[in-house]
């Protein structure tokens, strides 16, 4: 099997590009949707979360308040606190479900879609010791795009269709930035990746780099 990890940053289309490879085959892991599943009540990871954070992370329902959570992480500044219960907890996961999908079918291009392949402290250890997650993949793919065309996506997605206040917009640009600024550099990046699609157009031409590069990783694997 070919272990590949999909990265970009905020607003660059990875998820897009994901969607892409998973139509022609590619099993994707989304590194979100098994972190937002470990948050569930009943799991290790919620747990630890409550325990480390207090209850007022906790809503009446007794699931995790994310809004709460987030300010706690983000706005004071404790989101590594955060990443450091739920990192490894994800990525142990995926390298169980990766494994499974290997055994059923040893030629599986298996794909690990996250925005932090690079930015993640908290990798773990495997059979060599400590090291940056990234190294643990067979191949790196960076989906990326100007700075002011992630934001502009990122607005449009946080809009979700409706028409927003100049006020708002100019929020969910702030918001943006910030989240822009702590990743790292997609020019950094792309010097430790094998694979770079620029994501800046049409769809279609999104398309016509992954019908491209398909082929190549399916012979690698």
């Amino acid at each position: 099997m070919l272990r590949v990890g999909l990265t970009g940053g905020l607003g660059s289309g990875k998820s897009t590009a994901a969607g892409l490879f998973a139509a022609h085959g590619a099993h994707i892991l989304q590194s979100d949707t098994i972190g937002r599943a470990l948050m569930e009540p009943g799991e290790a990871v919620y747990a630890a979360i409550a325990d480390h954070f207090g209850r007022s992370v906790v809503s009446p329902d007794g699931r995790l308040d994310r809004g709460a959570l987030a300010k706690i992480a983000f706005a004071d500044g404790r989101v590594e606190e955060l990443n450091a219960i739920v990192h490894p907890a994800v990525i142990a996961r995926q390298t169980e479900l990766a494994e499974t999908i290997g055994a059923r079918d040893p030629r599986a291009v298996i794909m690990v879609e996250s925005a932090l392949i690079f930015e993640t402290r908290f990798a773990g250890t495997n059979e060599t010791g400590s090291k940056p997650w990234y190294t643990r993949f067979d191949r790196v793919i960076l989906v990326t795009a100007p700075e002011e065309v992630k934001i502009a996506r990122f607005v449009a997605r946080s809009a979700e269709g409706q028409q927003i206040s100049e006020v708002r917009r100019e929020q969910l640009e702030t918001e943006a930035r910030r989240r822009l600024a702590q990743q790292i550099p997609d020019e950094q990046k792309s010097s430790l990746c094998d694979y770079v699609l620029t994501n800046d157009g049409p769809l279609k031409e999104l398309e016509w780099a992954v019908d491209h590069l398909w082929p190549i990783l399916k012979a690698a694997a």
